[in-house]
């Protein structure tokens, strides 16, 4: 890979506001990662809307405790696209609910035209899929919650 290609590769990221893009070519391997700063939330500006039907109550407080169940959080390593099979009609890599074993396939990140099997860091069970599949993820998105317990 020349120099120039390289400034290339960080002008698109710098541009196009994305945080990283990982290449592969003739087996050497590139990653150019920017460091994103969270910005502030724009101010609200609240309407005024005159009330043309009776107030309602308000709901019923829930009384139930919290629990206090520590879920872990797979994460996107990289930018692509989510998918929960190896293709459209195969079945599904895991289920909500499914027993998970630590370095067991997740799901399948495409990205540049490789298909990246998302592994999972710890055992245990599947309480929920926070992707649709076939949906754009971005880096370090949150894709599964694991009860390890």
């Amino acid at each position: 890979m020349d120099l120039q290609y390289i400034r290339k590769l960080i002008k698109i990221v710098n541009d196009s506001g994305i945080a990283e893009i990982e290449i592969e070519e003739d087996g050497k391997r590139l990653r150019v990662t920017r460091t994103v700063t969270p910005e502030a939330p724009a101010p609200v500006q609240s309407l005024a809307v005159a009330a043309t039907e009776p107030a309602l109550p308000p709901a019923p407080r829930d009384e139930t405790p919290p629990t206090t169940t520590t879920y872990y959080e797979v994460r996107s390593p990289i930018v692509g696209t989510f998918y929960r099979a190896s293709a459209p009609d195969a079945a599904p890599y895991v289920e909500v609910g499914q027993m998970v074993a630590n370095g067991g396939v997740l799901c399948i990140i495409e990205a540049m035209k490789i298909m990246n099997e998302i592994e999972s860091d710890v055992s245990g069970r599947v309480v929920k899929i926070l992707v649709e599949n076939g949906q754009p993820v971005e880096y370090n998105q949150t894709l599964f919650l694991i009860d390890p317990s």
